[in-house]
C-alpha cells in the first residue's frame, strides 16, 4: 500500500492492531496518543518487527497539538494520506449520576477530536486528490445503550460527521467511512467489565460472557478483525464506498 497512515488512540489494543495491519502492508505509520511512554513501547516493538513507525504524543482535543502533530508528520514523512480516528473514551454511568465534565470530556475526545484531525489532515488529501478517512465508531452509533449516554451521543455524532464529509469530498478522490465495532476483546472492554463487576458483585469473567452473549455469534470481536476491514476500506478495491457505517459486531446490531 505504501501510504502514510496516522492512527490516533494508537497506544491501545485496537490502535496497535490498526497500526500493525497497515505497517504489514508496507505503509509508514504514525501512532499518536496522550501517553508517549506507552506509544513508544509499541513503536519500538513494531520497529523490531521491521515496521516504519513514528510515535508522537498528541491530545486530539487540543487543536494546537493536532496542528503541531500535522506539522511534525509533514516534516518527517510527508502528508498523511490515511487518517484513522480511533482515539476515544468510554465510561459507564447512569445519566443521573453522570458529571457534566464526563459529558464534556467524552464529546471532546470522541467527536471533536475527530473533527480536529479532519480539519488538519483533510487539506493535504484534497491537494493530492486522494485520501481515506476511517472513523472508529461503535454499535452505539446505531442504537441506544443504557448507562453510556455521552458515549452513545458522541458516536451517533461521528456518523453524522462521516456522512456530511463524505458528501463534500465524494468527487475529490477521498472516501470517508466509519467502522462500528461491538464489544472488542481489548483493554477498554476488560476495564469496563471490571468496573461493572465492582458495582454488581458479579465476576469479571461473568460480565465478559454477558458482553459476548449480546451478539448472536456469542463472542467478543478481535482487534485484528477491525484492522482487516480498515485495510480493505483504505484500498483501491473499495474506492466506491463512502459515507458508510459498517458493523463488526458478531451480528449484534443489524442496522
Amino acid at each position: 500500500m505504501n501510504k502514510i497512515v496516522l492512527v490516533t488512540g494508537g497506544s491501545g489494543g485496537l490502535g496497535g492492531a490498526l497500526a500493525r495491519g497497515f505497517a504489514g502492508q508496507g505503509s509508514p505509520v504514525v501512532i499518536a496518543a496522550r501517553r508517549l511512554e506507552k506509544l513508544q513501547e509499541l513503536a519500538d516493538a513494531m520497529a523490531h518487527e521491521g515496521a516504519q513507525v513514528l510515535a508522537i504524543s498528541c491530545d486530539v482535543t487540543d487543536r494546537e497539538q493536532v496542528r503541531s502533530l500535522g506539522a511534525e508528520i509533514a516534516k518527517r514523512l510527508g502528508a498523511v494520506q490515511i487518517l484513522i480516528n480511533n482515539a476515544g473514551i468510554a465510561r459507564a454511568v447512569s445519566f443521573s449520576d453522570m458529571a457534566d465534565q464526563q459529558w464534556d470530556d467524552t464529546l471532546e475526545t470522541n467527536l471533536t477530536g475527530a473533527y480536529n484531525c479532519c480539519k488538519v489532515f483533510l487539506p493535504g488529501m484534497l491537494q493530492a486528490k486522494w485520501g481515506r478517512i476511517i472513523n472508529i465508531g461503535s454499535t452505539t452509533a446505531k442504537v441506544g445503550y443504557s448507562h453510556v449516554t455521552a458515549y452513545t451521543a458522541s458516536k451517533h455524532g461521528l456518523i453524522g460527521l462521516t456522512r456530511s464529509l463524505a458528501l463534500e469530498t465524494a468527487r475529490q478522490g477521498i472516501t470517508v467511512n466509519t467502522i462500528c465495532p461491538g464489544y472488542v476483546d481489548d483493554e477498554r472492554t476488560h476495564k469496563n467489565a471490571r468496573a461493572m463487576a465492582e458495582k454488581t458483585g458479579k465476576g469479571v469473567e461473568e460480565i465478559l460472557k454477558m458482553f459476548a452473549a449480546s451478539a448472536p455469534q456469542n463472542r467478543l470481536i478481535e482487534p485484528q478483525e477491525i484492522a482487516s476491514l480498515a485495510l480493505l476500506i483504505a484500498s483501491e478495491k473499495l474506492s466506491g464506498m463512502t459515507g458508510q457505517a459498517i458493523n463488526v459486531d458478531g451480528g449484534a446490531v443489524m442496522v
